[in-house]
């Protein structure tokens, strides 16, 4: 397993952007698909966005699609969302995961987590 550290969260209006950081530590880095999930109040976690350890391949949910993207840097172990057009309905603890690439689904099967960053949208 790798350790994940978020950061960037805070408190914007509707409309305005944010970019999230997730720092791993470990030297496999690049060995692993990683994944950004958030969980609002009283809702289940939700997926929002992979990319594969090569960058190659990148999924987003539809909710989010075309208002953000998900890029890594391997040489830094980190990899990051900016989050464009934010609205209110992105209002939600966010949190970084990360699995060993073997393809498949990416949605699932993650097995390191953050401890989360909050993200406020005011309208």
């Amino acid at each position: 397993q790798v350790q994940l550290l978020e950061s960037g969260g805070g408190l914007v209006q509707a409309g305005g952007s944010l970019r999230l950081s997730c720092a791993a530590s470990g030297r496999r880095f690049s060995s692993y698909a990683m994944a950004w999930f958030r969980q609002a109040p009283g809702k289940d976690r939700e997926f929002v966005a992979a990319i594969s350890r090569g960058s190659s391949n990148r999924h987003y949910s539809d909710s989010v699609k075309g208002r953000f993207t998900m890029s890594r840097d391997n040489a830094k172990n980190t990899v990051y969302l900016q989050m464009n057009s934010l609205k209110p309905e992105d209002t939600a603890v966010y949190y970084c995961a990360a699995k060993y690439d073997s393809g498949g689904d990416y949605g699932v099967g993650y097995d390191s987590w953050g401890q989360g960053t909050q993200v406020t949208v005011s309208s």
